[in-house]
């Protein structure tokens, strides 16, 4: 066995990429998939040849390029467009231990970095290194695999998590993992200019500053991969740890014992004893530990060799040495026989004695194409190079979203709120009625005609009656898409209980498992309750007010007929008193100003309504993201500040609504007063105040009518908003469903294998019979190709990577 370790391959499995990739472009984009056929066909071939597995220089620009094209493929699709990548373990004990599968771009991008790093450390590893060249090479090698390694920990990893299911979680792609892999392609980096510098008789003070330094990476490298997690340090090979405790001894040992040399050569005797006395104790560790732990033999004779030559002089010279232990113990002896008879020197303790300075040749060295994506692509063309990205896609998605909840919370509300409220006021007030009596002792308002005939040409009555019915059919049909969910549910739940009856199995009930839906359909339930309220109070607002606005639907003469006249003089003429008259031409004049408000509050409606179905921000989102760098990888957020700024040109209708409403205000305040005094010069008219109650009668029926239509046009679409809602939880609830379903099929045929399995082991009796075990069925793992409760992309399509179905999303079950 080597007395270097190597990083072994991530092995892969095949992935539905055409499929995936044509139906998320088909419905999250506005693109055609078929004008992308040809980047399609090249992500799947580039992934053939550029995911690793094999051991050839070659591989290195094919892993680079598939690398670089991730890069700009992550900038144009988000990590999750349900396609799964499944990947082993790296230190996978078997071939048939189950594989990682996520659905994450970033989880693959991850894993060609780890295998772009593993290619490196077989390759130095592969190297001859009884020669300086082959030395050389190893330690560029080396550094390679730790550059990318640094490379992977900085740039890929902290786009992976969080992780929902530590049974589906790559525990070889975690940060103290990854770090302790880098430190370790230091340690051997740096071990091989140090054999070097042994070979080429650097000095003694040199090769023991080298040394020093080797030892610190391995024993970096040790603390590191100590700091992770318990499973994660349980997936190396049992020898691990342990060659790196070897390692951090035998290198501590060989430093001491070469600044031993350094320290006898220059006369400081005490220093010789007590530096020699440390490399005897950490050689006799180093030994201890390698032979108790099976560290491999060519380690352990690292440790016993002289000189520390190791495999180079060994392989080249074919030269015996004495054990290290045998010389540090001899020269040991003879350093204090000599200081003993001659020097006379005291021996300083270990704490008094300078610390060896570290020497550090290596580094990590991250290959320019990681960097510098687009440099290794070449004249290939880039991946969906033609695309929007995601995160531009994300951001004009995002601003027409806020732009329409701005328009409808900033501007349609608060204008529609300032008109009720004027509304309202003018009623409490009899206003214009009062005014419109006076003014028009007989006959009708021109305004009160205008609204029967509004009414006349809607066909008022009839309208609300359809809509009325429109509204609870939609409700009944929205409850029974939830009911027939929840019977999907209820069904699960029936064969769950009836498959426990004839097979035991290790995963939750269904009433545990799916709580998350349960949950999610009584959140529906109570919505569509409190919505059936609210219908409720529409209708029994429609039966009080029925007559009223079905008496606006007469003509003009049945209305006149209504309506009683006000108190007429001999001479035709109404009677009302100079100063009555000139409170309502101060009345009529203050109603006009408010109605002047009221058609520009309307006109900057209609004006903010054309701004926004005209405006698009995709130029401005093109032209941000034209000036950002090549192939990064874009978020939405990177576009906040082109949104807040065209969000900004809305500023002006916001601004014009408020002062609008404060003169509203003012304006309404002088109507009080002049209403006041108004209604106190008619107190003598007993047949104008008929008049005036009759009319204000006929108008509040039609604001009636306007607020019953508007909360039924508000109904219909929540209805069939709600449609849509639930027709997509039904769908989860059928796809959680048949997983549990077919999850239980899996268990029933596992154990009826374990029952033939078994049998067939009682009825041998010459030759043992050896038992796989079956599944684990813990609740955590046996969430196989369920997604997420709150996942927003249930789809019914399920794929199945190889060995077994894995998910990166888990949920509870029911």
């Amino acid at each position: 066995m080597p007395n270097h370790f190597n990083i072994p391959f991530k092995k892969t499995y095949s992935c539905p990429i055409p499929i995936a990739t044509r139906d998320y472009i088909r419905n999250h984009t506005e693109d055609h998939p078929d004008a992308y056929i040809r980047d399609i066909n090249q992500w799947k071939a580039l992934r053939d040849i550029g995911t690793g597995g094999v051991l050839h220089a070659d591989r290195i620009n094919f892993a680079l390029n598939y690398h670089a094209q991730l890069v700009f493929i992550l900038a144009k699709l988000p990590p999750d467009i349900d396609l799964e990548f499944s990947y082993a373990h790296a230190f996978a004990s078997s071939p048939s231990s189950l594989p990682v599968t996520l659905r994450s771009i970033a989880f693959e991008r991850a894993s060609v970095l780890f295998n772009i790093a593993a290619l490196y450390s077989q390759l130095a590893a592969s190297e001859d290194r009884s020669s300086q060249d082959g030395l050389k090479r190893a330690s560029a090698y080396y550094q390679n695999a730790a550059g990318v390694l640094a490379f992977l920990s900085e740039s890929a990893l902290p786009k992976l998590g969080p992780f929902t299911d530590p049974e589906n979680t790559p525990s070889d792609l975690t940060e103290d993992f990854v770090k302790s892999l880098e430190w370790l392609m230091l340690a051997q980096a740096q071990e091989c200019v140090w054999q070097r510098a042994v070979a080429d008789h650097y000095k003694n003070s040199l090769i023991a500053k080298l040394a020093a330094k080797v030892s610190s990476l391995y024993n970096t490298s040790l603390v590191s991969i100590r700091l992770a997690a318990a499973d994660t340090r349980d997936s190396l090979p049992p020898n691990w740890i342990p060659h790196l405790e070897t390692k951090y001894y035998h290198f501590n040992a060989a430093s001491q014992y070469r600044k031993g040399i350094d320290e006898l050569e220059a006369s400081r005797y005490g220093d010789e004893i007590q530096r020699l006395m440390i490399a005897e104790a950490d050689a006799k560790k180093a030994f201890n530990i390698a032979k108790r732990a099976g560290v491999a033999q060519a380690v352990i004779s690292d440790v016993k060799v002289h000189s520390h030559l190791a495999p180079y002089l060994v392989a080249v010279f074919d030269i015996s040495f004495q054990s290290l232990l045998d010389v540090v113990q001899k020269n040991l002896s003879r350093a204090e026989r000599d200081n003993d008879l001659i020097y006379h020197e005291n021996v300083p303790a270990p704490s008094s004695i300078p610390a060896i300075q570290e020497v550090s040749m290596v580094q990590s060295i991250i290959p320019p194409g990681l960097r510098d994506p687009k440099s290794v692509i070449g004249d290939d063309s880039i991946i969906f190079g033609e695309m929007l990205g995601w995160g531009a896609r994300e951001a004009i998605n995002i601003y027409n979203d806020n732009k329409g909840n701005l328009f409808q919370e900033k501007i349609v509300e608060p204008a529609q709120n300032f008109n009720d409220e004027a509304d309202e006021i003018l009623q409490s007030l009899n206003l214009p009625s009062s005014l419109e009596a006076l003014e028009r002792p007989i006959g009708l308002p021109p305004s009160l005609l205008r609204k029967a005939e509004e009414i006349r040409l809607e066909q008022g009555p009839t309208k609300i009656d359809v809509y009325l019915d429109n509204v609870q059919r939609l409700s009944r049909h929205v409850l029974g898409i939830l009911d027939e969910a929840m019977d999907i549910l209820d069904s699960e739940a029936s064969e769950d209980e009836a498959v426990r009856r004839e097979t035991p199995m290790n995963r939750p009930p269904s009433h545990e498992a799916n709580q998350e839906l349960v949950i999610k359909q009584q959140r529906y339930r109570t919505i569509l309750t409190q919505a059936a309220e609210s219908d409720e109070l529409v209708r029994r607002k429609w039966e009080e007010w029925e007559d009223q606005i079905s008496e606006l639907t007469r003509d003009k003469d049945e209305l006149e007929a209504l309506v009683p006249s006000s108190t007429v003089s001999m001479t035709g003429k109404a009677v009302s008193t100079s100063q009555t008259q000139i409170h309502a031409r101060t009345l009529r004049g203050l109603l006009e100003s408010l109605d002047d408000i009221r058609r520009t509050r309307d006109d900057l409606v209609i004006r903010a309504r054309r701004r926004v179905e005209n405006d698009d921000i995709r130029p401005k989102v093109l032209a941000a993201a034209g000036n950002l760098k090549h192939g990064i990888e874009m978020s939405a957020v990177m576009f906040e500040d082109v949104s807040d700024n065209e969000l900004a040109k809305y500023d002006k209708f916001i601004q014009g609504l408020t002062e609008g409403r404060k003169k509203q205000e003012e304006i309404i305040s002088s109507i009080k007063s002049t209403n006041d005094v108004f209604i106190q010069s008619r107190k003598q008219d007993p047949a104008a105040k008929d008049r005036e109650q009759a009319l204000q009668f006929l108008d509040l029926a039609y604001s009636h009518y306007r607020e019953i239509i508007r909360n039924l046009d508000e109904g219909l679409k929540f209805y069939n908003d709600m449609a849509g809602i639930l027709t997509n939880f039904k769908e989860a609830c059928k796809i959680w469903s048949s997983a549990r379903s077919r999850e239980a099929r899996l268990l029933h045929r596992n154990m009826a294998s374990l029952s033939i399995h078994d049998n067939a082991s009682d009825e041998s009796h010459e030759v043992p019979v050896s038992i796989t075990s079956p599944p684990r069925t813990d609740t955590q793992k046996m969430t196989a190709g369920i997604p997420t409760m709150s996942s927003a992309d249930w789809e019914a399509q399920e794929l199945a990577p190889p060995p077994t179905k894995r998910t990166e999303k888990t949920t509870k079950h029911r």
